[in-house]
């Protein structure tokens, strides 16, 4: 489960979000809206433990029951997607994804990169670069990169906002059944009501900077 208690942000000491608190459960897919500089992205970045130095947050960060506040980004366990699929383009698809797996015996790592592609329906596109696919591929790639590694939680930072409508709809179906079969808790960051699961919980963020349940 990833908890925020009392979580807070503010710019130039500005406030910006005042304080709130969620709860999102494994399996979970919680959609926070709010307009361009209302803060929500910055909210996923001080959950990740990248916000930039010129905001100042508070609150608390748990995941399942474990405070992460102090913990470097790269030991949190979150995974995080962006507009952008961010593969490193001078890899394969294959080397992608095996940069993100745990460290264990090469056999394995082999293995589940397979088994992972298989899933995604991209059986074959291990020696394939990145920009060799299409941009609905690329968004498969660049999330089961991020699943492969058994995150903790997932941050999605608006991932669809780029892709065309008929694709869209494809992608997030897609990302969504993974995030679930998985039981990873997910916090999504859009301005678009509809990106979210259809029966999902929306957080709004007011011009104010209340946070409340839609």
């Amino acid at each position: 489960m990833l908890h925020l208690q009392d979580i807070s942000l503010s710019l130039a000491g500005r406030s910006l979000i005042k304080p709130f608190t969620l709860a999102v459960k494994p399996g979970e897919i919680v959609t926070l809206m709010g307009a361009s500089g209302s803060g929500k992205s910055s909210i996923l970045s001080f959950i990740g433990g990248d916000l930039d130095e010129a905001f100042r947050a508070s609150g608390e960060i748990k995941l399942n029951g474990l405070r992460v506040n102090d913990v470097p980004p790269e030991r949190r366990g979150i995974a995080r997607l962006f507009q952008d699929d961010l593969l490193f383009p001078h890899m394969t698809i294959a080397e992608n994804l095996l940069f993100a797996l745990p460290d264990m015996a090469q056999s394995k790592r082999l293995a589940a990169m397979r088994e992972a592609l298989l899933n995604a329906g991209l059986e074959g596109f291990e020696n394939r670069p990145p920009h060799t696919l299409s941009g609905g591929q690329r968004s498969r790639v660049s999330l089961i990169r991020a699943l492969v590694a058994k995150p903790a939680a997932i941050l999605l930072d608006e991932p669809f906002s780029k892709l065309d409508e008929d694709l869209r709809q494809t992608v997030r179906d897609y990302t969504f059944a993974q995030i679930v079969a998985c039981g990873i808790p997910a916090l999504l960051v859009s301005h678009d009501r509809g990106d979210g699961p259809k029966d999902g919980r929306i957080m709004l963020i007011s011009k104010t900077g209340e946070v409340y349940d839609v």
